[in-house]
Parts: C-alpha cells; sequence; structure tokens
C-alpha cells in the first residue's frame, strides 16, 4: 500500500468527521450550509482509479446520508460529481488535464477556481434539488444553491490553504 492510498483515507476520514461533527450543525438563516467534506472528491488524484473514486464517493456520500438523516440526497449527489469529475477537469484544464499535469492543492488560479466551483454548484444542485422535491420551492432552492455555494466554496479554498505543503 502506498502513501497517496493513506493520504485519501486520512482525507476521507478527517473531512467526513469534520462534517459531521462541526458542519452539520451550522445552519445560517435557514439558507447556508457549509459542505466541505467535498473537498475529497474534489482533490482525488487525477490519475488513480475512476472507479476508486466511484465506490469512494458512493461510501462517503452513504456516510453523510446516515449521520444527517438524510435518506440517499448526499450519496446521489456525491456520485453525480463523482461520474461529472473527469469532463468537469477537462472543461477547465483543456490540455492539462489530459497530459494529468493538474494539481488542486496549488496557489489558486481561474481554472481551479472554475474547477472547484463547478464541483460545488453540481453537488449542491442535486442535493438541494432533491432535498426539496417540489417545483414550488424553486426560490428557496435557488437561494440555497447560491449561498451555500459562496459559503462552501470560501471554506474549501480555506482549507485547501491551510493544508498546502510549504514550498521551501
Amino acid at each position: 500500500m502506498n502513501s497517496a492510498l493513506f493520504v485519501n483515507i486520512f482525507r476521507f476520514l478527517l473531512l467526513l468527521a469534520v462534517q459531521i461533527i462541526v458542519f452539520n450543525s451550522m445552519n445560517f438563516l435557514g439558507y447556508i450550509n457549509p459542505y466541505p467534506y467535498l473537498l475529497f472528491i474534489i482533490l482525488y488524484p487525477v490519475n488513480s482509479n475512476k472507479s476508486g473514486l466511484l465506490l469512494a464517493s458512493f461510501f462517503l456520500g452513504i456516510s453523510m446520508d446516515l449521520f444527517s438523516n438524510s435518506g440517499g440526497i448526499h450519496t446521489a449527489a456525491c456520485l453525480v460529481l463523482a461520474y461529472y469529475r473527469p469532463y468537469l477537469f477537462k472543461f477547465s484544464f483543456g490540455l492539462s488535464y489530459e497530459y494529468q499535469t493538474v494539481k488542486l492543492n496549488d496557489v489558486l488560479t481561474p481554472e481551479r477556481f472554475s474547477f472547484i466551483l463547478l464541483s460545488v454548484l453540481i453537488h449542491h444542485i442535486i442535493l438541494f434539488t432533491l432535498e426539496a422535491f417540489k417545483i414550488s420551492f424553486l426560490f428557496d432552492i435557488l437561494l440555497r444553491i447560491i449561498l451555500s455555494t459562496v459559503f462552501t466554496i470560501i471554506i474549501c479554498i480555506i482549507i485547501i490553504y491551510l493544508i498546502k505543503p510549504n514550498r521551501r
């Protein structure tokens, strides 16, 4: 077993624990819910096994569903994000993705920001649409998507800069 596997397992457990203990109890104004556990899917290595990502995303989502009693919406949102992740990479990074030279925990560039934004936005659209599941709540769904996306992106960028390795 290599060190990348241990890093991914540690990241999985740490982000899940922080989400459950700290961020699940946060609900600002009824519309803002931060979900930084998405960083596991976002920061998963580019050249790693795609089916491993789907399997890990399933377990991440099902764990979130078990702890937040949400009936499968986190699992669905995580699986959709994990499935569309290669397309988001290709859209955001272009040729850099095809040559497997993408590193997300580096300096924030427009490409990295667009990838994080699109990933969080897709997850939140699926999550909040399945949660409400009524077209009459369209304004509330859109408001929750926008506000939660902004707040989640801010927290994710802060976490990325906190775990970024120092270069000397």
